[in-house]
């Protein structure tokens, strides 16, 4: 009985570092999305940070100010949801397929 704890241990340990791992890759890894034909784009990276912005200039020149938002808005939505995708992805790789609740939903 207590061996199979120990292996449950190591397993577990042995998990938590693949994790940290994973959650290192990520961080290395970016996404873009983008909105308005391309007229606003954005980059995140795998922890889900937004490390750039573009607004073409030409969305700039309507002095639309309701239009921009929205784009903004949507650019940076569907960047987190395919940041969110990755990191499923990243971890149904790490898991095996096997679904464990209360990780990346």
């Amino acid at each position: 009985m207590f061996k199979g704890m120990g292996d449950l241990f190591k397993q577990a340990s042995q998990m938590k570092e693949k994790m940290a791992e994973m959650q290192e890759a990520l961080a290395k890894q970016q996404v873009e999305a983008s909105t308005g034909g391309g007229m606003v784009k954005v980059t995140a990276n795998g922890n889900n940070e937004i490390l750039h912005v573009h607004i073409d200039e030409e969305l700039i020149n309507m002095n639309d100010r309701a239009i921009l938002e929205d784009l903004v808005a949507g650019a940076v939505n569907e960047v987190h949801r395919k940041v969110k995708d990755l990191a499923q992805e990243e971890m149904t790789k790490l898991t095996g397929g096997i679904k464990i609740p209360g990780i990346f939903p």
